[in-house]
């Protein structure tokens, strides 16, 4: 997950509630949490600033999606002038992170603030992704980001890598900042991303 990659005002009532697809879209995910634990995937920003009280976090590793920093951030990592980017889970590959076990009796109210953070807009699609665990394989919860979105920066040239890292700017602080705080929490779990450790190079 990212940094309310979204880049929207969240269309949630103090309620708790969206509308239109959200709405549809959350209600179901909460039908298949009730009275369940609730398990997620944290990949980026989740790692770092979770906000959510886990019973349980254990390294794990997806398979068939991998972590990229190729999500336009017009907002809280960029702005219109000079666009950010933000950590998506994109199609291939795997990725390491961090599963987190959520209490039943917390599942439904984390869940609805982890949509509220992540789900603004109609951006993201959520999945079930399969993590091994010391108990065995769980279906944790992970935002995923179609190649299709409009937000797919698809291949980009280092020299634009290097630009952003330079200048990209949003109300949440730099694209700069924001890699590497990933980058060191990642390596704080004892995760080595050789694609990230690359692509900030270009920072140098």
């Amino acid at each position: 997950m990212t940094d309310t990659p979204a880049d929207a005002p969240s269309t949630f009532a103090a309620a708790g509630r969206a509308t239109g697809f959200q709405t549809a879209l959350l209600n179901q995910f909460r039908a298949q949490t009730a009275g369940r634990d609730l398990w997620v995937f944290g990949y980026a920003s989740l790692l770092w600033r979770p906000e959510f009280e886990a019973q349980e976090q254990h390294i794990s590793r997806v398979w068939g999606w991998h972590r990229a920093l190729k999500m336009w951030s017009r907002l809280n990592r960029g702005s219109p002038e000079c666009p950010g980017l933000v950590f998506a889970l994109l199609p291939g590959g795997s990725c390491q992170g961090v599963a987190y076990r959520v209490a039943r009796d917390q599942a439904d109210e984390v869940l609805v603030r982890l949509w509220e953070r992540e789900m603004p807009m109609d951006v993201y699609t959520p999945s079930w992704l399969p993590c091994n665990t010391p108990q065995g394989p769980v279906q944790a919860l992970a935002f995923t980001l179609p190649r299709s979105s409009p937000s797919f920066t698809g291949q980009l040239p280092a020299e634009t890598y290097r630009r952003i890292f330079q200048q990209a700017s949003g109300r949440f602080g730099t694209t700069l900042d924001y890699a590497r705080q990933t980058y060191d929490s990642l390596r704080s779990h004892g995760i080595e991303d050789r694609a990230l450790a690359a692509l900030l190079r270009h920072a140098d």
